[in-house]
């Protein structure tokens, strides 16, 4: 059984086709890469995946249950979690809160508009606990205004890691990143068990490489390439697409 099978996605908006009979394959536990140029439609096929927006027409199953239908908020439960290319976190709280509140998302406490956050232990150690796994737990109690780029960065997975997803998407996590934090979420990626299975976007192509099992190239809303990192490299489309030769 896969963990990630997209059959035939299309998407346009308006007179604008993005995204064209897209179809993958992704196996448990593989780490794959989306690449592609701006504008290729990648940041579409994850919201199309995550059901953020509805597909015109295809399919999306996560291990070999059809997920088309079912709402965004519901993909969760069901072992998905992902990360944006734009960070959206609440900077005037904690980042032990931060975490926290997106575990409650998955709790029935969720609908308790009176529930007292602080006094929920239980989701309070699970979210230390995957603070610690982004080597963030010693800052736990600092406010997210008071940490960098990078270090909100690994808060956001910390947050999609706490949801104990079974796939993982990951959108840009290295966007905007310096050298050295570039390091540490490439340490984080790389421990993450193969119990996550993980699609990433990215367009640091070096660090990115590194952490592929098998990459997926679009280009202007089509697969074009796909295959092993030497596959991919070595391919003419590849270097049609970002060499322009």
């Amino acid at each position: 059984m896969t963990a990630l099978t997209v059959t035939a996605l299309n998407k346009s908006f308006g007179g604008l086709r993005v995204t064209a009979n897209i179809s993958l394959t992704v196996e448990p536990g593989e780490r794959r890469l989306i690449i592609g140029p701006n504008g290729a439609g990648k940041t579409t096929l994850f919201n199309l995946i995550t059901g953020e927006i509805a597909p015109d027409s295809g399919s999306v199953e996560l291990f070999g249950r059809d997920i088309t239908g079912i709402p965004s908020r519901k993909r969760t439960h069901l072992g998905m979690a992902r990360t944006y290319q734009i960070i959206t976190l609440f900077t005037r709280d904690t980042i032990l809160r931060n975490v926290t509140l997106a575990l409650l998302g998955l709790s029935p406490l969720r609908w308790n508009p009176l529930v007292a956050l602080e006094r929920q232990r239980h989701l309070t150690a699970q979210a230390r606990d995957a603070l610690k796994r982004v080597g963030l737990d010693h800052i736990a109690d600092r406010p997210l205004a008071q940490t960098s780029y990078g270090e909100r960065r690994r808060v956001e997975i910390a947050m999609a890691l706490a949801q104990n997803p079974k796939v993982l998407l990951l959108d840009e996590p290295f966007a905007g990143l310096s050298i050295d934090e570039r390091q540490d979420v490439r340490k984080l990626l790389r421990v993450i068990p193969r119990e996550v299975t993980i699609v990433m976007i990215e367009h640091d192509m070096d660090t990115a490489l590194e952490l592929a099992d098998r990459i997926t190239l679009l280009h202007f809303g089509e697969v074009i390439v796909e295959g092993t990192r030497t596959e991919v490299v070595a391919n003419p489309r590849t270097r049609e697409v970002y060499l322009g030769e």
